[in-house]
């Protein structure tokens, strides 16, 4: 294996699969921070060149956490179809990329391959793409899934209804979803984020959400975003959930620190088949993004890009029904600004795809970023040219409780009509019933909450 090259009359030496993968890495200021970063774009250059020829059989040998001491290693390398891994380990990851990118490989190829890639190996191709290289590559992925609705059909897009309130009041909720359901958004999930993440509370935004989905007939899931188990204990004291929640990372360390394990998804997963409201088979919904292993200072000296890559591997084995990152939302210590924010936002989106997640993306930010809403704007016009499955729904972009921006109401009705794009098959028929839209447009009476009177 090759770790060294000559680069305008410079040697660079790298000394482990790691530090290549992390040094290939575009400019992230996490990765900087943790010191693993290149130190110079010549030296990106030179990693990038090692990297493209590096056989995949190396990045599976030598994995950047090992397999005896991290449980996201063992889950992705258990996973993996060996049958297919051998029949491709010699390639080099620039093979890989030229066979991704080929106009003969299509949807089923790619599905084919995924199965026999680690999270590494995904993560190194991504290294090497360009932007409009991710964009093209994730265009060719869309993968479909099941909880009370069909996510992921060609030529429709969701979106969650994300109600927030500082201090959980039913109403402010309750004015909040019924302004985004008005607006066509909520077909992915009507999801609250908890301020009080008791039990008692918990079931009680879970019962009031699923009775309004009841009395309306709306076709969608309800989730409320508390840990996974306090959802559980709710669950089990008769809780209506048709989708469960979790944030998840590329680490053992870093899972830990959220309180979440194997042990405890698998529960949660046979509990939501046996308790839960939801038709199924796609009950699980989770959360990652770029940076939350540094910032939990459990990133094990490896790269924040490769460990989000780990994350869907770690994801992919529950068969989600929704994914997505909020790669912005920690702030500048992990993505410095609206550029590496959008860079994130596309290689988050291929990386899930290409490990056949039903990918969204939440282009977040914070407003200690230098970043803005043009910055969020262009990332979520550029992930939806590539294929994201859905996106957030925030009243005003402005997360009143959790205090960051993300797409609003209006910008999911604008990601729509830009490509022509539609709800849910299921949720666009109560839209019209409803007189919200007709022909695939929003009607005057979106934005009208009366329809609820």
């Amino acid at each position: 294996m090759k770790l060294a090259c000559v680069v305008r009359k410079q040697h660079y030496q790298f000394t482990s699969v790691r530090d290549v993968l992390a040094k290939a890495s575009e400019e992230k200021s996490g990765d900087h921070m943790s010191k693993l970063a290149a130190n110079s774009a010549l030296e990106r250059m030179a990693a990038k060149v090692v990297l493209s020829e590096m056989q995949l059989r190396d990045i599976y040998e030598n994995p950047v956490i090992p397999y005896e001491k991290d449980e996201v290693t063992r889950i992705i390398y258990d996973d993996i179809n060996l049958s297919i891994y051998n029949e491709i380990k010699n390639w080099t990851v620039g093979e890989l990329r030229e066979y991704i990118l080929s106009f003969s490989t299509g949807i089923p190829e790619l599905t084919r391959i995924s199965r026999g890639l680690t999270s590494e190996m995904i993560s190194a191709t991504a290294k090497l793409m360009s932007s409009i290289d991710l964009v093209m590559a994730s265009q060719k992925m869309k993968h479909q899934a099941y909880c009370n609705t069909l996510i992921g059909e060609p030529g429709r897009l969701a979106f969650r209804c994300q109600p927030n309130h500082p201090i959980d009041d039913p109403d402010g909720i309750l004015a909040s979803m019924k302004e985004g359901l008005s607006y066509g958004s909520g077909d992915a999930v009507i999801g609250i984020n908890p301020n009080n993440d008791s039990v008692e509370s918990v079931t009680k935004l879970l019962k009031m959400t699923h009775d309004f989905m009841q009395k309306w007939e709306i076709p969608t899931q309800n989730c409320v975003l508390a840990h996974i188990t306090t959802q559980m204990q709710a669950l089990r004291g008769g809780a209506p959930i048709s989708l469960m929640f979790q944030s998840l990372a590329g680490s053992q360390r870093a899972n830990d620190a959220f309180g979440v394990n194997k042990e405890i998804l698998d529960e949660a997963m046979d509990l939501m088949l046996r308790k839960g409201t939801a038709s199924g088979p796609n009950v699980m919904y989770f959360e990652t993004g770029q940076g939350s292993e540094v910032s939990l200072d459990s990133h094990e000296g490896v790269d924040m890009q490769t460990l989000e890559a780990r994350t869907y591997g770690f994801c992919r084995h529950w068969k989600p029904f929704m994914v997505n990152n909020v790669s912005g939302f920690i702030g500048p210590e992990t993505l410095y600004d609206g550029r590496q924010m959008i860079r994130a936002d596309l290689e988050d989106l291929f990386m899930g795809k290409l490990h056949g997640l039903p990918m969204g993306i939440a282009p977040t930010y914070t407003n200690h970023m230098y970043a803005d809403q043009n910055d969020q704007e262009i990332a979520g016009m550029l992930t939806t040219l590539a294929g994201a499955n859905f996106y957030m729904g925030v009243p005003g972009g402005d997360d009143v409780m959790l205090s960051y921006q993300d797409t609003s109401y209006h910008d999911d009705a604008s990601y729509r009509e830009l490509l022509g794009l539609r709800p849910l098959r299921e949720f666009e028929k109560w839209l019209e019933k409803m007189g919200i839209m007709e022909n695939g447009r929003l009607t005057e009476r979106a934005g009208d909450l009366t329809i609820f009177d």
